[in-house]
């Protein structure tokens, strides 16, 4: 017989709000240690390279328990998933929190890491849960809080850092993940909807393994030497298993990632604008706060303190937070397409203006506020077309899938950004800088990126496209149904469970 459905939530106007404060808080914890990075080798006897692995070890776990927390979302509850993710982000932040020993930080770095997997689980819910006019604008708020929480958090932890014992910072964060598990207890109601099916462990193992493989060689690269025995070897396993690995998957009766699905022109796009718009965005938060930090005798640098470089950003962080609900409007009123086509349009004119406005204080900042408003209409497009393309059954794998291509993009950005900046300098002041033209050729790199979401949101099927080409095919193939679990037997893997269904993005009911 159908699943139970449980009672509907006695704070309805709240899961918003609720769920957008767990992602702004993910994605704080992903940004949290970014000033406290110089000081790190001092604080705990260890090596710079060492230190390193605390923004490292997130991005890998971050990358791995992302798509594989979604698919489970989808399986076994996502209410029941997220309060698992927030419950490991806050032991992540207790074990930093009592320690210096790097090996413990960087083990508790790597538990907050799995958070990530909060925000496609958020929008996942959103999707089951609200009626259908309300879904564009709360999607668009939960997809830019990962922008808006790093744009506020780095000013944040510089001001801690600068004031506090560090280990404030983490128990900080502690408290937070806390009060995000009270909250989602006390407001966010389970969803009756599941796949049904079995979990694909070899799935989840294979896409583990070529992502560790993959980032590990685009983040480690630069410092083992993009031909080293070390990084060849990593890129070849990821290319081995990734092809044995999309073999599986096609023939799982269950997959982990259903690439039939993902191989659609819809969706395979909007994964590709996903990760393009994540590089770019993550190259203004990299570029910005080193180079006003850079000292004057450089001749551009601003010699501006930690706290200072962070609270540049800060402009564009609460820009993020108002066009968020511009971009559900234009999404709503033009479609997503013509969404994150704009929005991948004015990230190249900031950087444009980057380019040429990086002498003074206040266009350095008007140049990333500009930035970051592009990306708040991107990021609130992406789950809006995401939606749109995947059956209600896959709603928080893709997702995932999704937000991992966007960390893809920025592992990607962190290794062009730190390649050019090291092989592009001058001596200046008796130490070795970066030159001003190092950092305009960031700013043209990006904007290439930029320019590159752009074309790949104008190659997107229409609306008018997409309703022809008929509904999403189910993780078990195109004549797979969705809907009640039959009172005869079991439903068959794919199939949604319970009798409440939620309309894709865009839709009426």
């Amino acid at each position: 017989m159908p699943a139970e459905i449980p009672p509907a939530s006695a704070h309805p106007r709240l899961i918003v709000p609720v769920l957008a404060f767990c992602g702004a808080v993910v994605a704080v914890m992903q940004t949290l240690v970014v000033p406290l990075l110089p000081h790190v080798p001092g604080l705990t006897g260890s090596s710079p390279a060492a230190a390193g692995w605390l923004v490292t070890i997130t991005l890998l776990t971050g990358a791995v328990f992302t798509p594989v927390l979604g698919r489970a979302g989808d399986m076994y509850g996502k209410r029941r998933v997220l309060l698992a993710s927030l419950g490991v982000l806050t032991a992540g932040s207790v074990m930093c929190a009592v320690t210096s020993d790097i090996g413990w930080l960087i083990g508790g770095r790597g538990l907050q890491g799995t958070a990530l997997a909060v925000i496609p689980l958020g929008i996942s819910i959103i999707r089951d849960e609200l009626p259908p006019e309300r879904v564009l604008p709360s999607v668009a708020l939960m997809s830019s809080t990962l922008g808006i929480g790093a744009a506020i958090g780095l000013p944040v932890a510089a001001l801690v850092v600068e004031n506090f014992n560090w280990h404030a910072m983490f128990w900080a964060s502690a408290g937070l993940g806390l009060l995000d598990c009270l909250l989602v207890l006390w407001i966010v109601p389970e969803s009756p909807l599941r796949t049904a099916g079995r979990f694909d462990v070899p799935g989840t193992l294979g896409l583990a393994v070529t992502l560790v493989a993959l980032l590990l060689a685009i983040t480690q690269g630069a410092d083992w030497g993009w031909t080293s025995p070390r990084t060849l070897a990593l890129l070849a396993s990821a290319l081995v298993v990734g092809a044995l690995w999309g073999r599986y998957e096609l023939r799982t009766g269950s997959p982990m990632v259903d690439l039939r699905v993902s191989a659609r022109p819809a969706v395979l796009l909007t994964h590709l604008a996903a990760l393009l718009i994540g590089f770019a965005f993550y190259a203004n938060s990299l570029v910005t706060a080193q180079m006003v930090q850079e000292p004057t005798s450089t001749g551009y640098g601003r010699g501006a303190s930690i706290v200072v470089s962070g609270l540049c950003l800060l402009p564009g962080g609460l820009a993020m937070v108002v066009l968020s609900p511009v971009s559900a409007r234009l999404s709503a009123t033009y479609g997503p397409r013509a969404a994150l086509a704009l929005g991948a349009a004015v990230m190249t004119c900031g950087y444009a203006l980057r380019f040429f406005t990086s002498h003074a204080l206040w266009l350095i900042v008007s140049g990333a506020t500009v930035v970051a408003c592009g990306t708040a209409l991107a990021y609130s497009a992406l789950p809006a077309l995401v939606m749109r393309a995947v059956p209600v059954s896959e709603t928080g794998a893709a997702n995932g899938l999704n937000t991992l291509m966007r960390s893809v993009g920025q592992a990607c950005c962190s290794a062009v950004v730190a390649a050019v900046l090291a092989h592009v300098t001058f001596l200046a002041g008796g130490r070795v800088a970066p030159t001003l033209h190092a950092y305009l050729l960031v700013f043209l790199i990006a904007a290439g990126a930029s320019l590159s979401a752009l074309a790949t949101a104008l190659c997107l099927p229409s609306r008018r496209s997409a309703r022809a080409a008929g509904p999403a095919p189910s993780a078990t193939g195109p004549h797979s149904s969705a809907g009640p679990v039959p009172a005869d037997g079991p439903a068959p893997a794919g199939t949604v469970v319970g009798t409440k269904s939620a309309p894709a993005a865009g839709e009426s009911t």
